[in-house]
């Protein structure tokens, strides 16, 4: 399917079972105590020029339904990639990443600390749930040697790669992403916390670690997205939409900021994010 259109279906899902207005024009993303928010809010909402369908829902109603819509997004479209990046993926939202190969260990740890609550203070809770996971499943000798010989059994090469499902037969953590609707608290810094615990407990290879928002805030973007070592990148629902609400404000601290973001490589459009999954 044309990637175009499976992210105006991703925006149509949006407007019709999320995104609300309020009876002053307000749409739900933004904050309504700020000026320039529900500027760029509405600017957005006028580009994207689809009809508001939803009804008015709790701020951890609408966090759980940005997961699956996003979550729905991101499966359709890595599948539409898959000539670039082989294998078979897994889509989850909301499951522990102990069950995942690099991450397996920490079961144990888990198990140990249930009965210990000195430990359990001192090393603190390792298991992590993000919103939204992919995994990679492994792979059989048969496909291996698909195209040409590659392996035999009794052979001493790769005995210990994950990607060989005689090796392993847990999915490899191909990616976690968290899903911010919007960034209103330091809650939101929660992610970097997750997205350390990831790269610093992990077994083998680091997954790919990003954010999804609807932010239109960009200074509370940037709170998320400056800096590096943690997350990938934070990659927003409607980036060229976002851009060009923020051209049209004229407000050049506003414009800097995003600017400052996506050419530094810290922004980017939920488009790109399979793309980048690819890599």
């Amino acid at each position: 399917m044309n990637l175009e259109l499976l992210r105006k279906q991703y925006h149509a899902a949006i407007f019709a079972e999320l995104l609300t207005i309020d009876n002053k024009g307000i749409p739900s993303n933004a904050d309504k105590h700020s000026n320039i928010s529900v500027k760029i809010a509405q600017s957005i909402v006028e580009q994207i020029n689809l009809h508001v369908q939803a009804n008015v829902v709790s701020g951890q109603t609408a966090g759980k339904t940005f997961e699956k819509l996003t979550a729905n997004y991101l499966e359709q479209a890595f599948s539409e990639l898959n000539h670039l990046r082989p294998g078979k993926y897994a889509f989850f939202i909301g499951k522990s990443i102990e069950t995942f190969e690099q991450y397996e260990h920490l079961a144990i740890l888990t198990e140990a600390l249930k009965n210990n609550r000195a430990l359990r203070v001192l090393i603190g809770d390792y298991i992590i749930c993000p919103d939204i996971i992919v995994g990679r499943k492994p792979i059989t000798d048969s496909e291996i040697n698909e195209t040409k010989s590659l392996l035999h059994t009794g052979d001493l090469s790769a005995q210990f790669t994950p990607l060989r499902i005689k090796n392993s037969s847990k999915l490899i953590l191909h990616a976690s992403i968290s899903c911010k609707w919007t960034i209103r608290s330091d809650r939101s810094q929660n992610s970097r916390t997750e997205a350390l615990n990831l790269l610093r407990n992990r077994k083998g290879n680091a997954p790919h670690i990003a954010i999804v928002t609807a932010e239109p805030y960009p200074q509370r973007i940037a709170s998320l997205a400056l800096g590096t070592g943690d997350l990938d990148c934070v990659y927003h629902f409607a980036l060229p939409e976002l851009l060009n609400a923020v051209n049209c404000l004229n407000n050049e601290s506003v414009a800097d900021s995003v600017e400052t973001l996506v050419s530094g490589k810290r922004l980017r459009d939920i488009s790109d994010l399979p793309f980048d999954m690819a890599i």
